[in-house]
C-alpha cells in the first residue's frame, strides 16, 4: 500500500510561515476576482458553461467511439497515435521513441499529465535530459520541487527565492529579484536549451475526434518553439481530452482563460494538425484510470474538468495551504476528487480538506459538481474503512449526541458554560491543535431554544 497524504500535517507546515501564507492567499484571490470580471463582461458566459458541461457529458457517455474517430483521422493525417494503460506504459512508449531517434535532450512544455505520470525522473534515468520550458515548471525544476497549481507551478515562491535559485543555478547577480531581470535570464537560459533540443514534449489542452488534430494553450510560447526546433513532436494526453467536433473548440477556448488567469484568450492557441514537413508527430493517449473513473456515477463528471485552475484560485483551504499539502500532482478540489480515484487510502485525507462552501462548484467552467463530488468521496472513504480511527470515534461520538436530543441539549448547555468561563489561554493552548488557526466567537448565555421559548411567551 502507498505511504499516506497527510493533508492537515503537511499544511501546518505551510500556514506556520504566517507572512508567505498571506500572500499566498492574495495572490490567488486577485487571479479569482480577474476571473470574475472577465466573466461579467461576457453575457452569455452561463450560456457557455452549460454548453461546455453539455459537450463534456457527450464526450464522457461516447468516449470509445470518439476516441477511435480521433485515431483514424490522426492517423490519415500523418499523426503516429499510441495507447497506454498507465503512467508505466506512457512512459516506456515515450522512451522507445527518444531512443530510436537517439535523442538525448529533450524540452518540454506545461503537461499535468506527464507530470501525473513521472516521465522527467525516468528518463532522467534513462541517460535522456529533459527541461521544463514554462517559466514557472523551470523554476520549481531547478529547485528539485513539484509544482504547487495546474496554472501557476510556482505561485508558492518569492522573487527573492527565485533570485537565489537562479544564482545558484544560471549564475545571476547574487541578491538579485527584479523580475525584468530574472525573465531576461529565464529566456537567454531557455533558447539555448531550445536550440540544442533533440525532440520536443508537449500537454494536450484539447483533442478533436472530426479533425484528428489537438490544441496546446501556452502564455509563453514555449510549446510553438521546443516542437519547431526539432524534427520529432510527442504530445502527451489524458483520454478525457477529447471534443466532438472543431467547432467546439471555440466554447473552451473561451472559458479557459478567463477561468484560469481572467484573459480573454491564452497568448498563444496552438493547433497541430500534422507532422511538419520530414518530421514526425506522435500522440500517447492515457488512461491510467480514467476508465475507471468514467464507470462510477458519483465521480464521472470530474472528467470533464479542462485543468483552467480555478476551483484552486477560489478554495479557501487550498489558498491557505498550498498546492504541496495535497501530494498530489493534481491539488485543490478537483485534484481531491481525482486523487482518492486513483487510491483511496493514499489520499483519504483530501475530501476533507474541503468547506464545502461551494465555491468550486460556482466557478468551474464545465459546471462540476465539486462540492458535492467531495462530500460524497468521504462517505465513499468511510465503506472503503480508509478513515482513521480518531476521525471514526469522533463521528460516532457526534452522531450519539445529535441522535439524542436530550444529550444534544446538555452538551449545547455544558459547552456555553465552559466556552464561556474558561480562560483563552487554556482554550487555545498547545494542546488544542484545532485552534492554532482558528477562533471561535463568545458564545451567548442563553441557547437559541431559550430565546426562541421566551419570544413565544411575550407573544
Amino acid at each position: 500500500m502507498s505511504s499516506k497524504t497527510d493533508h492537515p500535517a503537511l499544511a501546518t507546515v505551510f500556514v506556520r510561515d504566517e507572512a508567505r501564507t498571506k500572500w499566498h492567499d492574495e495572490a490567488l484571490w486577485f487571479v479569482r476576482t480577474k476571473r470574475d470580471r472577465a466573466a461579467a463582461a461576457v453575457p452569455e458566459w452561463e450560456t457557455l458553461r452549460t454548453t461546455a458541461e453539455q459537450i463534456k457529458a457527450h464526450v464522457v457517455a461516447n468516449l470509445a467511439e470518439l476516441l477511435e474517430r480521433f485515431e483514424q483521422n490522426a492517423a490519415a493525417r500523418g499523426i503516429q497515435v499510441h495507447w497506454a494503460s498507465d503512467g508505466e506504459e506512457h512512459n516506456r512508449i515515450v522512451l522507445e521513441i527518444l531512443k530510436k531517434h537517439n535523442v538525448r535532450h529533450v524540452v518540454k512544455s506545461k503537461s499535468m499529465l506527464t507530470e501525473e505520470c513521472h516521465l522527467n525522473p525516468y528518463l532522467e534515468a534513462n541517460d535522456i535530459s529533459v527541461v521544463d520550458t514554462d517559466l514557472g515548471e523551470r523554476i520549481v525544476q531547478l529547485r528539485g520541487e513539484s509544482p504547487s497549481h495546474i496554472v501557476l507551478p510556482a505561485i508558492h515562491i518569492k522573487k527573492e527565492e527565485v533570485g537565489e535559485t537562479f544564482h545558484e543555478h544560471l549564475g545571476t547577480d547574487a541578491g538579485a529579484s527584479d523580475p525584468q531581470y530574472l525573465t531576461e535570464a529565464a529566456r537567454q537560459h531557455l533558447r539555448e536549451q531550445f536550440m540544442k533540443a533533440d525532440a520536443g514534449i508537449t500537454g494536450v489542452n484539447f483533442a478533436i475526434a472530426e479533425t484528428g488534430g489537438f490544441v496546446v494553450c501556452t502564455n509563453e510560447g514555449n510549446a510553438d518553439l521546443g516542437v519547431s526546433l526539432p524534427g520529432l513532436h510527442i504530445a502527451c494526453m489524458g483520454l478525457e481530452k477529447m471534443i466532438p467536433r472543431y467547432q467546439d473548440l471555440a466554447v473552451f477556448t473561451r472559458l479557459l482563460a478567463r477561468s484560469a488567469t481572467g484573459q480573454p484568450i491564452t497568448t498563444y492557441t496552438s493547433h497541430f494538425h500534422g507532422p511538419r514537413e520530414n518530421g514526425e508527430l506522435h500522440i500517447v493517449i492515457v488512461d491510467n484510470g480514467r476508465t475507471d473513473l468514467r464507470s462510477d456515477e458519483n465521480f464521472r463528471r470530474s472528467l470533464s474538468c479542462i485543468r483552467c485552475g480555478a476551483c484552486m484560485n477560489t478554495c479557501p483551504v487550498y489558498r491557505r495551504s498550498g498546492g504541496h499539502s495535497y501530494q498530489s500532482t493534481v491539488p485543490g478540489p478537483i485534484g481531491s476528487i481525482l486523487a482518492p480515484a486513483r487510491d483511496a487510502h493514499q489520499f483519504h485525507t483530501l475530501p476533507f480538506a474541503c468547506s464545502l462552501c461551494g465555491s468550486c462548484t460556482d466557478v468551474c467552467p464545465v459546471k462540476i459538481d465539486l462540492h458535492h463530488e467531495l462530500l460524497t468521496w468521504r462517505r465513499e472513504i468511510a465503506r472503503r474503512n480508509a478513515l482513521p480511527r480518531s476521525k471514526k470515534w469522533g463521528m460516532r461520538l457526534a452522531s450519539a449526541v445529535l441522535r439524542r436530543p436530550w444529550l444534544y441539549r446538555l452538551a449545547g448547555s455544558m459547552a456555553r458554560i465552559f466556552l464561556r468561563w474558561t480562560p483563552r489561554w487554556i482554550l487555545y493552548s498547545k494542546l488544542n491543535t484545532w485552534g492554532r488557526q482558528r477562533d471561535l466567537p463568545v458564545p451567548p448565555a442563553k441557547s437559541f431554544r431559550q430565546m426562541y421559548r421566551e419570544r413565544q411567551k411575550r407573544s
